[in-house]
């Protein structure tokens, strides 16, 4: 029988790091916490492994802080190790580099690592998990290797999960030069949100000569951040528990209002956030449906921006023509060659056109059937009926505070969920900030929980 708090995390990168961090942040010299991660580096994972200096945050450096009651927590660690560039000031409004931010997450947690020399409270488990079963005092954890670890919880932090790579299809997050696409190549990338756009980032960075194409439903691409202060909007005056066609008429009316006194759409969309996630939560099962197909392209681009000069970068390639952007729907894909042939009908049109490529880039995002996912772990609990997609079909079905539901609706008492696997119940929980609050939450449930069960064990 485990005698100290044991909490093990699936998944090292910034949902895994992020939740051991604010685990971590109590000064609870018995906790042990243990994570679980395939990869060589803690901290990064996709979101953030990125080595080009050109990949940058999408949230200003003011407002990435691991914790949520420091949002300045990251500022603070560019300042003291001098990684702001001369123009930083004292309101910073700074898109720092992808990459920093993963090496900021790693020396928060890196302190508390079992060392050869130190008995530290984080121990790291390379090595890919296969299963998860509960006991009636814990839970224990299966490794590809045959071997386990046992502890009262066990938390899925496995993020963003890769997109098909087979064929002409190559990864958004690999170097076009290391995926060898050749620079005369024809590239053609499904999706026109951030994802895309720092594919396109990159494919310029190693001077790309062929045609690129971006490709979506609408068009529509991500807006560019402003220097803003968030609009004040009180609970009181949000719509909740409205369908999707009265808030998003709400929505637009007050960023009508807003743009009358001389204040900026973006002020409203961000004043609107703190309060996405409820609003998101008081939709019914077929306003969410509504939401997904009509409203969220639009969302996406307003909500999810850009920073000023990666947009004066992704517009002057379109002005160019380096980069063609379509409004189009894929009728089918067929091989040729080494590449493809794609068939595609753009909006409005009846007539189809064909496109010839070398490569194909997915950056479309949401994973349509998690159900389906090459993830083993997700495979194993769907299959034991420990775990379930939600009715969205968009990630995993979890309670507020982040617990499964099984196959039955029964939630876990033991096993969890943090990050972008957890959309279904919160849309919003893609960005850090979302993130950092969901794992405060987490970790305090956790401790509490597991206080009480070990007090309720002792004679």
């Amino acid at each position: 029988m485990l005698s100290a708090p044991r909490v093990i995390i699936i998944g090292g990168g910034a949902s895994g790091t992020l939740l051991a961090c604010h685990l971590l942040r109590e000064p609870l010299p018995d906790l042990r916490v243990t994570l679980i991660e395939p990869r060589d580096e803690l901290g990064p994972g996709i979101a953030f492994s990125s080595p080009s200096s050109n990949h940058l945050l999408n949230v200003a450096a003011a407002n990435m802080g691991a914790f949520a009651d420091e949002p300045r927590h990251f500022w603070h660690w560019l300042v003291r190790n001098g990684m702001l560039p001369a123009s930083g000031d004292a309101e910073p409004f700074f898109f720092a580099p992808r990459a920093l931010y993963g090496t900021y997450l790693r020396s928060l947690v890196e302190p508390h690592l079992t060392g050869d020399d130190r008995p530290g409270r984080l121990s790291i488990v390379k090595g890919t998990c296969v299963d998860v079963a509960e006991r009636p005092s814990g839970v224990e954890v299966r490794l590809e290797d045959g071997t386990s670890v046992l502890g009262h919880v066990a938390v899925l932090a496995t993020g963003h999960e890769e997109p098909r790579q087979d064929g002409c299809h190559v990864s958004p997050w690999v170097s076009p030069s290391v995926a060898g696409v050749d620079p005369d190549a024809t590239v053609l990338i499904l999706g026109t949100g951030l994802t895309m756009v720092d594919y396109v980032l990159s494919l310029l960075d190693v001077q790309h000569r062929g045609p690129i194409v971006a490709m979506s439903r609408r068009g529509l691409l991500p807006q560019a951040h402003r220097r803003v202060k968030p609009l004040i909007i009180d609970a009181a005056d949000v719509p909740f528990g409205t369908d999707v066609s009265y808030f998003m008429h709400w929505l637009r009316e007050t960023i009508a209002w807003a743009q009358e006194r001389g204040d900026d759409w973006r002020s409203v969309i961000d004043g609107v956030r703190p309060h996405t996630q409820r609003i998101w939560q008081s939709f019914s099962e077929s306003s969410k449906r509504r939401f997904l197909t009509h409203a969220r392209a639009w969302w996406d681009v307003h909500r999810h921006r850009m920073p000023p000069e990666v947009d004066a970068r992704i517009k002057a390639a379109l002005a160019t023509d380096r980069v063609q952007l379509i409004a189009a729907k894929v009728v089918a894909t067929e091989p040729r060659g080494d590449g493809a042939r794609v068939r595609y009908r753009r909006r409005g049109a009846r007539q189809e056109e064909v496109l010839d490529v070398d490569h194909i880039v997915s950056c479309t995002g949401i994973v349509t059937n998690p159900s389906e996912t090459k993830n083993p772990l997700l495979r194993a609990l769907f299959a034991s009926g420990r775990a379930r997609v939600d009715p969205l079909c968009i990630g995993l079905d979890v309670t507020t505070d982040g617990a499964l539901i099984d196959r039955d609706g029964h939630p876990s008492s033991r096993l969890f969920a943090v990050g972008p696997v957890t959309r279904a119940a919160f849309w919003e929980i893609v960005a850090v900030p979302d993130i950092r609050t969901q794992c405060a939450r987490l970790a305090r449930r956790i401790l509490n929980d597991t206080a009480a069960s070990l007090a309720a064990t002792r004679p």
